[in-house]
């Protein structure tokens, strides 16, 4: 497409820091919790991760829109992030398979975001300062009345967010009869984590995130699966008491990402709100069973608190992140249950961990034997 005229955007901080670029998809202001994905590609997938609800993204990467927006690539309906910080937008594309340039998709999903920026001083500075809120506007300019609309924004700590973006009704894909049903708790579920579901012929209803254990287990699910999700698992009380209720009655569960968080939590390992969470594709964690390592696609600003961890009887960690020891994985001692701190399922991402679906599945088949 023909680059339109630029527009003037600014980007506000918390901390009062101020940045001025150029406006990119949705003329607007809209605010949230400030954090960056250090990704090469995969941006589309990134925008539409339920998991970023309430969040601008900053793409480390230099270049973003080269390669357009596929329908394919999306992980739900519609991008769930409040806005995006870019460095350097291309407006044309070069991938004949894309559908749309990410100019238009942004303007047609209502997604505001800002060009021109040093993106590289921004990541810097919340490396040293920690994630906080941030507004983008690129059609108010005053920056105390930016600061009047910022201050307006909820803090993520102590926020739910899971049954905003949940699935409003029960839904099923897969093919049926193959002996793997599983019960999947939508705490906002990516579509390519069904996918290796239903690749590996597993039949799976989709529940939302307040459903009861005795809704689930009326459909006579073989295994649950916990799915990832926005927003602070120490206010999540209706999920945690769910899984109890799971656990209790010894059903074989797998949980990703806030699912890791959420069933540390009903065995009453505590969670922590991290200084700037670990979102990208590379990185490293060890499998402290295999003693090999894996390169892995993460998106988190909460983690499970190791030392919690370590002082339960009920758990034990499983993987362990090598830049900076956070807990990656944890199983429970008696119960038949394991989950990890990052995703499996990539995309984007390299496809290192794909091999935990298939414990899953193998750890169904031995809890019906």
């Amino acid at each position: 497409m023909k680059q339109p005229i630029r527009k003037k955007a600014v980007l506000l901080l918390e901390d009062g820091s101020v940045f001025e670029g150029f406006s990119i998809g949705k003329v607007g202001t809209s605010g949230g919790e400030i954090c960056f994905n250090t990704g090469m590609t995969g941006y589309q997938e990134i925008y539409t991760d339920p998991s970023y609800y309430g969040q601008i993204i900053v793409n480390t990467a230099s270049h973003i829109g080269n390669y357009g927006v596929n329908d394919e690539e999306e992980e739900s309906d519609n991008p769930k992030i409040k806005g995006l910080v870019v460095n350097d937008f291309t407006y044309q594309y070069s991938r004949h398979t894309a559908s749309d340039g990410l100019h238009e998709y942004l303007e047609k999903t209502n997604t505001v975001g800002i060009t021109g920026v040093d993106t590289r001083k921004i990541v810097r500075h919340i490396r040293k300062t920690g994630a906080m809120n941030a507004i983008i506007s690129s059609d108010i300019f005053d920056v105390d009345e930016l600061k009047k609309e910022l201050a307006k924004v909820p803090s993520m700590e102590a926020l739910e967010l899971s049954s905003i973006v949940s699935t409003e009704a029960p839904y099923e894909l897969g093919q049926e009869n193959t002996g793997k049903r599983i019960a999947v708790l939508d705490l906002g579920v990516k579509r390519s984590i069904l996918k290796n579901f239903t690749t590996r012929n597993c039949h799976c209803k989709v529940f939302p995130a307040k459903t009861s254990y005795k809704e689930m287990q009326e459909w006579n699910p073989d295994g649950y699966f916990l799915s990832n999700g926005p927003g602070d698992p120490a206010v999540m009380d209706y999920a945690v008491e769910t899984v109890k209720e799971i656990l209790d009655n010894d059903h074989p569960v797998f949980g990703i990402c806030l699912g890791n968080q959420i069933l540390a939590r009903a065995v009453g390992i505590d969670t922590f709100k991290m200084h700037h969470g670990h979102r990208g594709l590379n990185q490293p964690v060890k499998n402290l069973n295999t003693g090999l390592s894996e390169i892995t696609s993460q998106n988190h600003g909460f983690a499970v608190k190791m030392e919690s961890l370590k002082a339960s009887t009920k758990a034990e960690l499983t993987h362990l992140n090598l830049n900076d020891n956070t807990v990656e994985g944890l199983k429970l001692v008696d119960k038949p249950a394991f989950a990890v701190q990052y995703h499996p399922e990539s995309s984007p991402g390299p496809h290192d961990s794909t091999y935990l679906f298939d414990d899953f599945i193998q750890l169904i088949k031995e809890h019906k034997s």
